[in-house]
This record gives C-alpha cells, sequence and structure tokens, in this order.
C-alpha cells in the first residue's frame, strides 16, 4: 500500500526554492545525450558544480524516466536522483533541422558526454572525430560498458553486468549464499564519477593548453579498479577472495556483530585500538595476551577472539556499546536501513538531503556530499520535466545564428 501524500518522508526535509551549486564551473556547457544513471550522474555532478548541463533527450526521454514505481507527481524516483541542474531539450537529430540544432549546441559546448556504444556514436556522428570537426576544444566524455576500444567495445552493457564481470558479485555475500549484486547501481555511480573526474582534470588542461580531450570511462573498469584492495593481494599471493559476509577483512577485527537487541559493526584496525576495546570493555589482559600482539598474530587467531568480542557485546545493548565506544575512540557504528539513514540527524545538519520547489512540483534530492569553503552545493534546478527548455533553448540557438 502506497503512503498517503502527508506521510512522505521527503515532507519533513528543509525546503530549498533555487539554490546555489558551487561555482568552479560557471560558463561551462555541457551537452549531455546520456540515459540510465553513469552518464547523467556524471553531468549531474558537473552541474553541481557549477556547469550548465543541457540534457539532449529523444521523444520519449531518457530511459530512466520510465523506471517504476515507486513516481512522484509522475517523474521516476530514480530518475530525479540523478538529474538535477539540467535543462532539457527534445530533438531528433537524425532530421535536418535536428541535427543543424545539434551541431550548434555542440559549438556552444565545452563538454559532450555520450553513452552510446561506439558503433551507434559513428552511425548517429555523435563521435570524437565527428564532433571534434564541430569544435576542435569540445572534451568528450564517453562512458560505456567496456571502452572504446577492444573486443567487448560493442557489448551492451548496465550496472549489473559490470557487476558481475569486474568480480565484486563473487565476493558479496555470506559464504553459503551465491553472488550478490551490491544493493545499489556501484559501476553506474563509480564510472559517473570517474568520468566527471576526468572531465574536470581535462578542462583545467585546456585552460592551460587550449586543447581538448577524449575521455573514455568503461563501467567494468571503473567497478573493477574499486576492487583494487582485493584484487592486489591475490596478484601477489595467489590466494582467491571468497564470499564470506564480509568477515575476511585483512584487519583482522573487522565485520559486524550482535548485541543484546541490534548489530552493530566494529573495526579494530591497529594495536591502539585494540588495546582501547579491550579497555573499555573491562578486559585489558585479554589485549595485552603476547599471542595477540599484532594484527598478522589476531589474524592466526582470528576465530578465537571473534567468539570472545561477541560473548563480550551480547551483554549490553547496541547504542549503549556505541556510546562508551565511542567515548574510547573505537571505530563502531550501526547497520542503519535506508529510512533510519535518511532520517539521520548528523546527515540533515551537514545538509545532504533536501527538498527543492520549483512551481508546483517539490522533488527530494541527495545532496553532493562535498563541502567546499564551508558550505555545500545546493540544486539550481529541479530534475527537468521531459522537453521543458525545448523552446528557449534552440529559440535563442536559432536566432544567433
Amino acid at each position: 500500500m502506497s503512503k498517503a501524500p502527508d506521510t512522505l518522508p521527503y515532507h519533513a526535509l528543509p525546503v530549498l526554492r533555487g539554490g546555489q551549486p558551487f561555482g568552479m564551473f560557471d560558463g561551462i556547457r555541457v551537452v549531455d545525450v546520456t540515459t540510465s544513471v553513469a552518464g547523467p550522474y556524471a553531468t549531474q555532478l558537473l552541474g553541481d558544480f557549477g556547469a550548465g548541463v543541457i540534457k539532449v533527450e529523444r521523444a520519449h526521454g531518457d530511459d530512466a524516466r520510465a523506471w517504476g514505481p515507486p513516481f512522484l507527481d509522475a517523474q521516476s524516483l530514480w530518475f530525479t536522483a540523478v538529474n538535477r541542474n539540467k535543462r532539457s531539450v527534445v530533438l531528433d537529430a537524425r532530421s535536418p533541422q535536428g541535427r543543424a540544432d545539434f551541431e550548434g549546441l555542440i559549438a556552444s559546448a565545452d563538454v559532450f558526454v555520450t553513452n552510446q556504444p561506439p558503433s551507434v556514436q559513428r552511425k548517429l556522428g555523435m563521435d570524437y572525430d565527428s564532433l571534434r570537426a564541430i569544435r576542435e576544444d569540445n572534451v568528450f566524455v564517453s562512458i560505456t560498458g567496456f571502452g572504446l576500444e577492444g573486443d567487448r567495445a560493442e557489448l551492451t552493457c548496465y550496472d549489473l553486468i559490470a557487476e558481475g564481470h569486474s568480480g565484486v558479485m563473487d565476493i558479496t555475500g555470506a559464504a553459503d549464499s551465491g553472488p550478490q549484486k551490491i544493493g545499489t547501481p556501484a559501476a553506474d555511480m563509480l564510472a559517473g564519477q570517474d568520468a566527471a573526474m576526468a572531465c574536470m582534470a581535462a578542462l583545467f588542461d585546456r585552460a592551460r593548453s587550449g586543447q581538448g580531450h577524449l575521455i573514455d570511462v568503461s563501467l567494468v573498469e571503473s567497478m573493477t579498479r574499486f576492487l583494487a584492495c582485493r584484487i592486489s593481494p591475490y596478484l601477489g599471493s595467489g590466494e582467491v577472495p571468497a564470499r564470506s559476509g564480509g568477515t575476511d577483512s585483512v584487519i583482522a577485527i573487522y565485520q559486524p556483530f550482535e548485541t543484546a537487541d541490534l548489530p552493530m559493526t566494529l573495526g579494530l584496525g591497529n594495536d591502539g585500538i585494540w588495546a582501547r576495546f579491550w579497555e573499555a570493555v573491562g578486559d585489558p589482559d585479554y589485549a595485552a595476551r603476547p599471542e595477540f600482539a599484532s594484527n598478522a598474530d589476531r589474524r592466526v587467531h582470528r576465530e578465537a577472539i571473534l567468539a570472545r568480542i561477541q560473548e563480550v557485546l551480547v551483554t549490553r545493548s547496541r547504542d549503549e556499546w556505541l556510546t562508551l565506544l565511542g567515548r574510547a575512540r573505537v571505530p563502531a557504528g550501526p547497520i542503519n536501513r535506508i529510512d533510519e539513514v535518511a532520517g539521520d540527524a548528523a546527515l540533515q545538519q551537514r545538509g545532504l538531503f533536501y527538498a527543492i520547489e520549483e512551481g508546483a512540483r517539490t522533488v527530494p534530492q541527495i545532496g553532493l556530499g562535498i563541502t567546499i569553503d564551508r558550505r555545500t552545493s545546493v540544486a539550481r534546478t529541479a530534475p527537468p520535466v521531459l522537453g521543458a527548455d525545448t523552446g528557449d533553448i534552440l529559440g535563442r540557438l536559432r536566432a544567433a545564428e
């Protein structure tokens, strides 16, 4: 059963009516022809730093507009998560007028972002060489499943496929479970972040050299690089990681534990924290045992230590332990549900969650989560209604020709 409108969680968020993104990219224009998550997230990040993003869509719009339920005011909440600070233009680049409009946008743009496979880029005349002929110093950003070159370049891909290729699914889940996807589109978000980061570096270099750049990001490579701390030990040892429910860290004690009521996480990452934990729980002699002197020693005796810690932690509630361990500077925390994260007072104080009001619409947003000069970036505009800016943007473009 869906919630009544007056009980929706976003109604408790602060409402903003057109905020101010960071201004580092004021004057930078981005033309975005991407759909789904990775590309839109990349351009949203650029918009959060001040770039003006023109989202060029087909008549039916970004694929993610249809990803629901849930919908809010007929908009997919997946779509609204990654499309703020953009203006939407609908055009058909295969028609003569649409092609002319598209080329006019490219001529005016500093950055072009696409997630089409290389053969489709070439077929539509939206590949690097074609667009470089229109504007030589354009920063061209391609986000695909497998990259612009190589045997897999033309294969279609989604986040799920990239997670499977990367190995992350094989090491996610309990030892007795099958492979599991991460509970968020991790490959998409990582690739989008990589694309934005590379674009920022390219724009910085262009300011010095005057040269454009070709950026080639793949979901599989971004997701695989995310596993660097698991792949590197394999390469140097030959030991293949296996699913273990997240209990096989190189740090001996680094996993969830049960308490008297709710589970919690605990990470005893160095000798000092190890000693402080046992001091806090009232058993300093256990920490001082010579067979537990180093992390390597503790890994040898991990099972016995885990059993002892679990025996201690079930004697009190989670919140009691978090208070005690927080005072002792021992890394520990709750295992929150999504509703608990969204309601987290500390995150709300940092401005991570808010709603933006635009006309009759109010749309919840998850902020950039980066503070610069003691302020955060806040959405200038809500995620756009399909084609809302077509007349204004193309009208100005044609008038300037």
